[in-house]
């Protein structure tokens, strides 16, 4: 666990980014566990399958193949085969992720194979229970924020880079709602381990953020 480092927290407040070039400057692998989420949420809403515990979703997850790759800014994902790495980055998918990510046959399935990656070691692990539930004993934890208005400032530069409209008001109360669901929720509720390094980034940047990471796993 002395080389498993774990970046939890909400929706927008650069989990990825940062855990991605925090991976890079360590030379550990990047897991994207959002990603793996996402993609299970997008399977079930092709079939249109409920979103509760149900065996449509057990057999979905039987059936599932997600592949994680290097990607040049967000991770690769290939469901079943195919590149769904856009798809998959939707605000409207991340409401998908936050409802299935709380079902136990999900959360048990996508756990399992996160802690499967996490033998080889040398893991950046970015989610929501990385630090509390998949890798509780890892040495180095943290739990990254920022206000919901900066996060969704972000969101909304994020998506204008990518060509597309989004309405700042809208991304913001989908934050706020899925900040209430991911923390509310029975199973695994998105907070902080009992040992983990809070960080605010709502005035830092990104790779300012990485360096004090970096700078608390030397230490």
């Amino acid at each position: 666990m002395n080389n498993i480092i774990t970046i939890d927290g909400p929706s927008g407040s650069g989990k990825s980014t940062v855990s991605r070039l925090l991976a890079r400057r360590l030379r550990y692998t990047y897991l994207d566990t959002g990603a793996m989420y996402r993609a299970v949420g997008l399977a079930a809403s092709r079939k249109n399958i409920e979103l509760v515990e149900s065996k449509a979703i057990k057999d979905l997850l039987d059936a599932i193949r997600i592949t994680l790759l290097p990607g040049k800014d967000d991770t690769k994902v290939l469901l079943n085969g195919e590149d769904v790495s856009l798809t998959i980055r939707s605000a409207d998918m991340g409401m998908v992720a936050s409802k299935i990510s709380a079902l136990p046959s999900v959360r048990k399935k996508l756990t399992s194979l996160q802690q499967e990656i996490g033998l080889a070691g040398r893991v950046v692990a970015e989610g929501r229970d990385m630090g509390t539930v998949v890798f509780p004993d890892s040495k180095n934890k943290f739990f990254l924020s920022a206000t919901p208005q900066e996060r969704a400032r972000r969101r909304t530069e994020q998506l204008k880079e990518k060509g597309e409209a989004p309405a700042y008001d809208e991304i913001l109360q989908q934050i706020i709602k899925r900040d209430q669901d991911d923390s509310s929720r029975t199973l695994a509720p998105l907070k902080p381990a009992d040992d983990a390094v809070i960080v605010d980034s709502s005035t830092m940047t990104i790779d300012e953020v990485v360096q004090f990471m970096l700078n608390s796993i030397k230490r």
